[in-house]
């Protein structure tokens, strides 16, 4: 199955974005891709992640939560991207 992408957030100089792919079991697995940088000098480290979830929508909010802890991001610094 395709990956479903979810609204990235900004926090600092990072863009964190979960990414989402339903296995074909019915469960979901998740992916979380942080971002820095711009044009050549960008880098992007894709975390795959392990667990598995029963619906999209809490896949994604544990890829997002796991990314924001990654780069020690807070729930206060989050801004939409």
């Amino acid at each position: 199955m395709a990956p479903k992408n979810f609204d990235p957030v900004t926090v600092g100089k990072y863009l964190v974005s979960p990414i989402i792919r339903m296995l074909d079991n019915g469960w979901y697995a998740c992916s979380v891709s942080i971002r820095s940088g711009r044009g050549q000098q960008t880098t992007d480290r894709v975390l795959r992640l392990t667990r598995l979830f029963r619906d999209a929508v809490t896949a994604a909010e544990y890829a997002l939560s796991e990314g924001l802890q990654w780069i020690g991001g807070g729930r206060g610094a989050v801004r939409p991207a």
